[in-house]
């Protein structure tokens, strides 16, 4: 056993999780490499060849990574609990009018668990991940941090993270950048790693289509949802469109028409085949309810606490205030008009760079201030 224990790298053969499992390598973990197979995109039906975290390459990539360094890799096939879960999801989603992050989902219920699961069968002490995000410790509880690199920044994606997952977790890349991590890959003689582009698709839809993929997944889509309506905000009709799933809460380009001056989706009314247009002010809000929330940094979400809270993975925040409803949900009041917010999507509450807690956002409201 090593001075720092045994620790389990997800390592999905791109250069984070490379990096990731080579920094813990050398500070003294007995590193066991695992590579997830979430999904076979053979089965999907998309003209896009295979690429990301799900292709042979990439396994084999992060196999011979293990090889070089002299620690043990193991596969793992773990497509019927993601896509039971996370694709179903997916569908469900935008099928119900609302816009889904799978990779949040897929985070808090299948890859932490089926990480967890597989280091209790190993004898690792903890797991880590490629993630840019920093673990830090109040009152005993741990939670997420932001990483150094702004730009990169994953605390995001990662606040619904239970305290049994934080409590085992690593992240070597939270207090590095980038172009750090670049660096160091190509000194430790990876020089085309190093130099390997990042994918921000979903690792399901590695074509970006996620309409062509809801199209092959729900039979006869098509035919259901064709020929509804697009609405102004009085109700005024203003057109025809192909159905309201493939419409998302902000969207302007795509809509298949023009309307003389810009447009955005506003509302999706899934009852009625109904697609809601505005002009930009229509998308600003100022308050929104948040449900299935994971407290993290407290025991649970402190009422009337102010937080910076975060609307999507690129949103720079907005400050806000929490108050509770229930035991399961917190109304959110911000303190200035917040554009796009879209149900299905994430909240995540700040304070500072900390992560307070997160939950999906239920329903957005414009109150008269």
């Amino acid at each position: 056993m090593s001075r720092k224990g045994r620790v389990l790298v997800a390592m999905s053969g791109g250069i984070d999780s490379t990096v990731a499992a080579m920094m813990l390598h050398e500070e003294g973990y007995e590193v066991v490499g695992i590579t997830m197979k979430t999904w076979d995109y053979a089965n999907s039906g998309g003209s896009k060849k295979e690429t990301g975290c799900c292709s042979l390459d990439s396994i084999n990539d992060a196999r011979q990574v293990a090889v070089d360094m002299g620690f043990h890799h193991f596969i793992v096939d773990i497509r019927e609990e993601f896509g039971d879960y996370v694709i179903d999801n997916f569908v469900d989603e935008y099928m119900n009018g609302r816009t889904p992050n799978p990779c949040v989902l897929c985070n808090t219920h299948i890859k932490w668990s089926a990480l967890l699961k597989r280091a209790d069968a190993l004898d690792c002490e903890f797991i880590a991940t490629g993630h840019y995000a920093v673990i830090k410790e109040h009152l005993g509880r741990k939670y997420i941090s932001k990483g150094k690199d702004e730009r990169k920044d994953q605390s995001y994606v990662l606040w619904g993270l239970s305290q049994e997952c934080l409590q085992r977790s690593r992240f070597p890349l939270g207090g590095f950048t980038k172009p750090e991590i670049r660096q160091m890959a190509a000194d430790y003689g990876y020089e085309e790693l190093s130099k390997k582009a990042e994918s921000y698709e979903i690792c399901f839809v590695p074509d970006n289509d996620y309409r062509g993929f809801l199209k092959r997944r729900v039979d006869g889509l098509e035919e259901r949802v064709n020929g509804g309506s697009f609405v102004d905000t009085e109700g005024n009709f203003l057109g025809n469109h192909e159905g309201y799933p493939f419409f998302t809460i902000g969207q302007r380009k795509g809509l298949g028409q023009t309307f003389g001056k810009p447009m955005y989706v506003s509302q999706i009314v899934p009852e009625t085949n109904t697609v809601v247009l505005g002009e930009i002010e229509s998308l600003l809000k100022n308050g929104m309810t948040v449900k299935g929330i994971n407290s993290m940094k407290y025991e649970t979400i402190p009422d009337g606490l102010e937080a910076i809270t975060q609307v999507r993975y690129n949103d720079p925040g907005t400050l806000s205030v929490l108050k509770n409803v229930g035991t399961d949900a917190v109304s959110v009041e911000f303190y200035a008009n917040v554009k796009g917010i879209a149900p299905g999507q994430s909240a995540v509450f700040y304070e500072g760079d900390d992560v307070v807690g997160g939950g999906i956002i239920h329903s957005s409201l414009k109150r008269t201030l």
